[in-house]
């Protein structure tokens, strides 16, 4: 799960776009606020919750509860984390310099600056970790893995190579550091066990998934040959049996990982590229690795076309009405579904939806940008937030207790009942449910 990167690009009116963790949700940030989709039907998006207040350049929901993590337009650098059920903001950090990404799961909470990236604990948004002094990275490029068995983290080693650094979140310390590529990062994907990790580089034209404990490569994927390409999104499917891709290019390609094997000449070669190839398998321990890995790359088994290129974009796979389809979301802010491909042919595009009111209008964007005076060192926070409402820590005791408690809150007492705070964690999964 990619997202399209934070924009304040006057000219758009949609600013941010993000699946939550599990792909049943979309949170798309606009100039006017946020709205959060449930892809409950091909034919139609339920809209879960619509807020107008504020011009949203990320936005991030933990799984299908009701917390939110937020950064507006006007203060890039305040992370707020909001109940939107109850149209309330449990606590707010702020920090030193712009916020490029924030990742969540059930554990963890991660915000990723240019440098450094903070690991707060997800049941009570207390800092535990920081890593500081990373290599520059202004996309903000990170992911969180979402299993609660492999609690890891991973962001760019290097600003001039692929290098990956593979962080342990739950138990706070350095795992690996994967060699993925020659050129720098540009996208990457857990898949929901956490135990693969999907990568692509700037150049645009391999994939390779890896296994995160002990950094072997597991498969070597081939986008394209004819052109270089920025890959924009990486996404597995729930069983982790398919990988796709988005690119600035018009196509998004489909990858099913069990069935990638290496490819072998005939015995009988029919054509100038069978001889070749037989030679390649024959001589292969006197040629370089670069050229026997070319013949050893998966290609894409299907792939699906979109109505335009250039664009940003997010990918996802996704069980919709029992059917695995794939689904894109444009910066212009359209929703393309895709139908699974019948033998021998591609994905179909079947369903399109705008997720922007048609009578929507441009607001401006000359707003000021808040100030704020933070330390260098740490964010500062302010927890809780609202007089009179309920903690963040509250809410985590109401979500897990299962009867109502009094909680003491700035000389206020108010009831935190189950009913209220159901789904803000939802149980923890077990294998079997990943």
């Amino acid at each position: 799960m990619n997202l399209l990167e934070p924009t304040d690009d006057p000219s758009r009116e949609v600013l941010f776009v993000n699946f939550n963790q599990d792909i049943t949700s979309l949170a798309v940030g606009t100039k006017k606020g946020f709205k959060l989709y449930s892809f409950n039907n091909l034919d139609e998006l339920e809209i879960i919750h619509q807020n107008d207040t504020e011009d949203i350049r990320i936005i991030e929901r933990l799984f299908s509860s009701s917390l939110v993590a937020l950064v507006t337009v006007s203060s890039p650098r305040k992370l707020k984390v909001c109940h939107f059920k109850k149209g309330t903001e449990i606590c707010n950090y702020s920090y030193s310099n712009t916020i490029l990404a924030v990742k969540l799961n059930r554990q963890r909470l991660v915000v990723c600056l240019v440098e450094s990236l903070y690991i707060h604990n997800i049941r009570d948004m207390k800092v535990l970790h920081t890593i500081r002094d990373t290599p520059p990275n202004p996309a903000g490029l990170c992911v969180l893995s979402i299993s609660n068995d492999h609690n890891f983290l991973a962001y760019p080693g290097s600003s001039s190579i692929g290098e990956v650094q593979i962080f342990d979140a739950l138990n706070l310390q350095a795992k690996s550091m994967i060699p993925a590529h020659d050129n720098p990062l540009a996208a990457m994907a857990f898949d929901p066990t956490g135990m693969k990790l999907a990568t692509a580089s700037e150049k645009g034209t391999v994939i390779r998934v890896f296994n995160v404990l002990d950094g072997t490569k597991l498969y070597e994927l081939r986008r394209g040959v004819k052109r270089c390409a920025r890959i924009y999104s990486l996404s597995f499917s729930e069983d982790s049996k398919y990988l796709s891709a988005s690119s600035n290019t018009e196509t998004v390609h489909i990858f099913r990982l069990d069935e990638v094997k290496d490819i072998t000449p005939s015995e009988e070669p029919q054509s100038w590229l069978g001889y070749f190839g037989k030679a390649i398998v024959q001589s292969a321990s006197y040629l370089p690795n670069q050229v026997t890995d070319m013949f050893n790359q998966g290609r894409s088994f299907a792939s699906a076309t979109l109505p335009f290129s250039g664009l940003r974009n997010i990918c996802a796979l996704a069980t919709i009405d029992r059917i695995l389809r794939v689904i894109v979301v444009s910066a212009e802010g359209n929703l393309y579904i895709f139908d699974e491909p019948a033998e021998g042919r591609d994905f179909t595009l079947v369903k399109t939806h705008c997720l922007l009111d048609s009578n929507e209008e441009e607001m401006s964007s000359s707003r000021p940008m808040e100030t704020l005076e933070t330390p260098e060192d740490s964010p500062s926070v302010r927890r809780p937030f609202q007089p009179g409402g309920t903690s963040y820590a509250a809410i985590v005791r109401g979500a897990e207790a299962g009867t109502a408690q009094d909680v003491e809150q700035e000389g206020r007492t108010s009831a935190v009942s189950r009913n209220d705070y159901e789904n803000d964690f939802p149980p923890m999964a077990t294998k079997a449910d990943l």
